[in-house]
């Protein structure tokens, strides 16, 4: 698979942007310069290009398409990534097309979460949570926070 520019609207002044999946620095608004949301899909093949090599930090999330907390998460980390637009980049990774990266970090419950920086894992945990949690989890991996890694309230947990 191709790394494919997505189009995103600028959530300052609406204007329609092409937004590459893997570039230096990140994503502004051509009209209005503000920093936009970066999210993109991520698989086996794009990963090291679209994550591991990503200039800012990378908030991961291995979903599937059965599971029903991933589609409940999804717009919240969408919520995350645009409230941290120019600080972060989502990337979302299907799990089930992506058994490389299954494996890799040992995924043992959906959603799981990781953010990483520069190909290093700082953070990682398992379950859906509300946006303001998943914010202040992602601030607090992005500041070097030690309770970065937590797993979700069922008690489902990925290894570390």
């Amino acid at each position: 698979m191709s790394v494919e520019p997505k189009t995103v609207r600028c959530p300052h002044c609406g204007k329609n942007n092409r937004v590459p999946a893997a570039a230096e620095g990140h994503p502004r608004c051509g009209n209005c310069h503000q920093s936009l949301p970066w999210i993109v899909d991520a698989e086996d093949s794009t990963f090291t290009q679209v994550v591991d090599k990503a200039s800012i930090p990378v908030v991961v999330d291995l979903w599937a398409t059965w599971c029903g907390p991933c589609r409940m998460v999804s717009p919240a980390l969408e919520q995350v990534a645009a409230d941290l637009a120019g600080k972060i980049k989502l990337a979302k990774v299907d799990v089930d097309a992506s058994p490389q990266l299954s494996q890799r970090f040992e995924v043992r419950a959906v959603p799981t979460l990781l953010v990483i920086d520069r190909g290093r894992v700082l953070a990682r945990q398992a379950g859906a949570r509300p946006a303001a949690e998943l914010r202040a989890w992602v601030e607090e991996a992005l500041a070097g926070g030690s309770a970065a890694e937590s797993s979700a309230a069922t008690g489902s947990a990925g290894a570390p």
